[in-house]
């Protein structure tokens, strides 16, 4: 019979601790044969081994096989063992329902839908049967797991509802989902962030190296206003810095400067889907806008929609996402000189990108806008959205127009 000195123990437990799954075993049961008559229960004591391990090793000596250990089929399975497009159809419902943080001081994104929402909606939208959903708590788990957040923030309130902002999202869902299935189609968001001074100015931030800045910003040297190109489905940012005012000739001249950059890389794409704010020079009763829009199809062969985000609901256009992004990745430095700034945007990363950055040093005229003839002209060239006689949905004509490119 081996008699267990501390000396012994202390190399056994050792040994045994070294060895994994059958090794170990037959190792455990090796040393209770040798321990005799009650062997297992001396080995629990003092040892700490376990009888049930000890009895698994025993007969796989007996026996000459090996148990496999399936350590992975143990537990609860996911939920998307059952459902492997639930996280994805979770991310459609919510993603186009979603804001950022309007201060821009985190990237987090608020979404408008309760989690009972979005399970409802996988019912109606996606199809799912009831009784194969998980619970209201693992959805809310997975929207954590996505990034949303279905709290309300008192900071993320709109300043007004209009009565037709629920049929406008419910709209923007169907056509945004639809251009991103559509190889066809090419969706882009568009805007502009607040103007930036430049000077020696306090943004707020943190900086490792001390830095001295001033808490007023009198007489800057110069103010830029960034206005962005995001493509959703890429996670791809295209910057345009300028000193003039954002007006609908910019937009334009930046979308087919855009264009005209990257055409090579979209030969097969035959419509651009533009998502934008209801921002007084890029709606859609903005003459100029529109005239110069109607040329781009008609240069380019393209066919144009443009979607617009409800009044007051800006910040949850998918380009919004990013400026949350810059702000914090420049704020702690002085942006003393445009050089400065541009490098700044330059190095910032979305999704592990680095956006194309570009100064645009035209100065463009404000206050350009059509006659009522001329717009009439121009209105016959577009298609508004509009519901058929005594439908009881909101007109919403004002946020969905399509500009298709004729050969006639």
């Amino acid at each position: 019979m081996l008699e267990l000195t501390e000396t012994l123990k202390a190399c056994l437990w050792q040994t045994a601790k070294t060895l994994k799954g059958t090794q170990r075993r037959r190792f455990m049961a090796q040393i209770v044969q040798e321990l005799g008559t009650g062997g297992q229960r001396q080995a629990q004591t003092e040892l700490g081994w376990c009888r049930d391990t000890i009895r698994k090793g025993q007969r796989e000596l007996e026996t000459g096989l090996s148990c496999i250990d399936a350590f992975k089929a143990r537990g609860r399975k996911p939920v998307e063992s059952k459902l492997p497009q639930l996280s994805e159809d979770i991310k459609a419902i919510v993603d186009s329902q979603s804001q950022t943080d309007p201060s821009f001081k985190s990237t987090r994104l608020y979404t408008r839908v309760s989690t009972a929402k979005v399970r409802q909606q996988l019912v109606e939208q996606k199809h799912y049967q009831e009784a194969e959903l998980p619970s209201n708590e693992t959805i809310r788990q997975r929207l954590n797991q996505l990034g949303y957040r279905p709290a309300k923030v008192a900071k993320t309130q709109p300043q007004k509802k209009f009565p037709e902002t629920d049929a406008i999202f419910e709209q923007l869902s169907q056509v945004n989902q639809q251009a991103d299935n559509d190889p066809t189609t090419l969706r882009l968001s568009l805007d502009a962030k607040a103007t930036v001074k430049i000077g020696p100015f306090s943004r707020g931030g943190k900086n490792r190296v001390p830095t001295f800045a001033c808490d007023h910003d009198f007489a800057p040297k110069a103010k830029l206003t960034p206005y962005g190109i995001f493509l959703p489905q890429l996670d791809e940012l295209f910057l345009y810095f300028t000193t003039s005012k954002v007006t609908s000739d910019f937009i334009v001249d930046i979308l087919e400067s855009w264009w005209e950059s990257n055409r090579h890389r979209f030969t097969h794409i035959r419509t651009l889907l533009l998502n934008q704010d209801n921002g007084p020079e890029n709606h859609s009763r903005r003459t100029q806008l529109m005239k110069r829009l109607v040329e781009f199809v008609s240069k380019h062969q393209l066919n144009l929609r443009l979607a617009y985000y409800p009044p007051y609901h800006s910040k949850y256009n998918p380009v919004e996402r990013t400026w949350g992004v810059l702000e914090n990745h420049w704020n702690g430095n002085i942006l003393d000189d445009i050089t400065t700034v541009l490098h700044l945007a330059e190095t910032m990363t979305w999704k592990g990108k680095h956006p194309i950055v570009k100064l645009v040093t035209l100065t463009y005229q404000t206050g350009v806008k059509l006659t009522t003839l001329e717009m009439a002209e121009v209105e016959t060239q577009i298609q508004r959205l509009s519901q058929p006689v005594g439908d009881s949905l909101p007109n919403l004509g004002k946020w969905f127009i399509d500009i298709v490119y004729s050969t006639a």
